[in-house]
């Protein structure tokens, strides 16, 4: 059986960390990546083009891309719309760093024996707690797992240990290197929100190098966006119509009141965030929710069908040739998934230099085919 490695990524932006991942991964790789919308809720700081051509060029066989609906949601949510669409591509592993080595395979088998009892147990927790502080109660309870909220890449490790739990797929976690969550480029690997923090402020490419893959150096030098690009825009849709905010997702009435007030005392995106949270709503769920209502994504949505390739290289370009799993290779008129369209025209508004994100872009071949 070929053997077929699945890794669900971000790359925002693609560092040497992510590289080393793509090198320890074994077989055929194929990357399932959020497109131009994170999922801690922020735009993307290259659009998702040049993400994955980043990623080709440093190993991965297969980038498809994850829907705006998929991609900005909270850990659980994410990685099981990640998995369902790797899983329609045939991968028997899934690749990942984790700040902690545990036997997530293990993890998996339990949730699958105690799925039942473990979501009944969630759904019982007060309301005031926040979702990371019930299931963090959750493992606690039925396994031997005690984490706090500095190693995030553990809890997303959990959330894929719960969607991978009875698809027959092993998890192979990898231990993250050096200081991956500081905000100062140090020795070793530096963490994507350093990057990304020295990006906007405009450093020289130079001071980045020893962080960043020599060969994808120059795409740092594409346009670079930031929540600062959209404040304006979301301050007009909070303010001009007040009843709109009662179709968005998530959104209760507690937080449209909040965001109504908060709007007109914030200077910018950070402060409004800062203005909104509570214990209860984390920041990372205020952001979410900041930018469902940028993005008009409405409480009710279908998650589209099809999987939008994004590039491949000629083992990648085989596999696909194999799947009967519906590839969008090119967006025409008929649209591939109209919420993630018109996500990334919103994109576009505040990173016009990014160009077309979707009509007429065919996937990017790795490499390149000699005319």
């Amino acid at each position: 059986m070929t053997k077929i490695t699945g890794i669900i990524a971000e790359f925002n932006p693609f560092h040497k960390g992510h590289e080393y991942l793509l090198k320890q991964a074994t077989g055929l790789k194929i990357v399932a990546m959020s497109g131009n919308w994170m999922q801690r809720g922020e735009p993307a700081i290259f659009d998702k083009w040049t993400r994955a051509e980043m990623a080709l060029q440093c190993g991965a066989d297969l980038v498809v891309e994850l829907p705006v609906t998929v991609s900005v949601q909270a850990a659980d949510f994410f990685a099981t719309g990640a998995v369902e669409i790797l899983s329609q591509l045939g991968i028997n592993q899934l690749s990942f760093g984790s700040e902690t080595l545990v036997d997530y395979n293990e993890i998996a088998q339990s949730y699958a024996h105690h799925q039942k009892e473990m979501e009944a147990y969630l759904q019982s927790l007060p309301e005031e707690l926040s979702y990371p502080e019930k299931t963090q109660q959750m493992w606690g309870k039925f396994t031997s797992l005690s984490f706090s909220g500095q190693t995030p890449n553990h809890v997303l490790a959990l959330a894929y240990a719960k969607a991978v739990a009875g698809r027959g797929i092993e998890l192979v976690a990898v231990q993250r290197e050096g200081n991956f969550h500081s905000l100062d480029l140090d020795e070793g690997f530096a963490s994507a929100t350093a990057l990304r923090q020295q990006i906007l402020g405009l450093t020289e490419l130079s001071a980045l190098k020893k962080y960043v893959p020599a060969q994808i150096l120059h795409n740092y030098n594409k346009p670079a966006t930031s929540w600062e690009h959209y404040f304006a825009f979301l301050q007009y849709k909070i303010i001009s119509n007040p009843a709109y905010l009662e179709e968005i997702f998530q959104l209760n009435q507690e937080l449209a009141v909040r965001l109504q007030r908060a709007v007109k005392k914030a200077h910018n995106f950070t402060e409004l965030v800062e203005l909104v949270h509570t214990k209860r709503y984390t920041k990372a769920r205020v952001r979410r929710l900041l930018t469902y209502i940028l993005l008009d994504i409405p409480r009710d949505f279908e998650t589209p069908q099809g999987i939008h390739v994004l590039g491949f290289s000629a083992a990648g370009q085989k596999l696909l040739g194999q799947h009967k799993a519906q590839m969008i290779s090119k967006i025409g008129q008929k649209p591939w998934d109209p919420l993630t369209q018109k996500a990334d025209e919103i994109y576009q508004l505040g990173n016009p230099e990014a160009g077309e994100q979707n009509y007429g872009r065919r996937p990017i071949i790795f490499p390149s085919p000699v005319k």
